[in-house]
């Protein structure tokens, strides 16, 4: 079952981290970026949190599951979203946790075409 939008910015509008958070739609669910560091995903309107020492350590009761078929499991951070400035620190931790992404590569520029004359 794939996530609705509207659950992905209610997750958005609790965390309340205004642009700093971002989203990016990924077969039917939404990968979450926190200054441009994955995070966490929403899956079947559910809001799972990369798996980190500050996951551990702030929220050691979360339940854990995989967020897609084939995945390890991961916390699933739902009862925060009642607690923003909890899931809030959660976010800010697991970034600070994580390193930083790696520089995409530039796009070769085309290659030009043989003319057909």
């Amino acid at each position: 079952m794939a996530s609705d939008q509207s659950f992905v910015d209610y997750v958005a509008e609790q965390v309340g981290l205004g642009e700093r958070l971002t989203h990016k739609r990924m077969f039917g669910e939404y990968a979450l970026y926190l200054d441009g560091k994955v995070v966490g995903f929403v899956c079947d309107n559910s809001l799972f949190v990369k798996p980190t020492p500050a996951a551990t350590a702030l929220a050691p009761q979360l339940p854990l599951r995989p967020p897609y078929p084939g995945a390890k499991d991961y916390p699933v951070a739902d009862e925060l979203l009642d607690e923003p400035p909890v899931l809030q620190r959660l976010l800010h931790q697991t970034a600070e946790a994580l390193p930083p992404p790696k520089p995409k590569k530039p796009k070769a520029p085309p290659k030009p075409r043989a003319s057909r004359t």
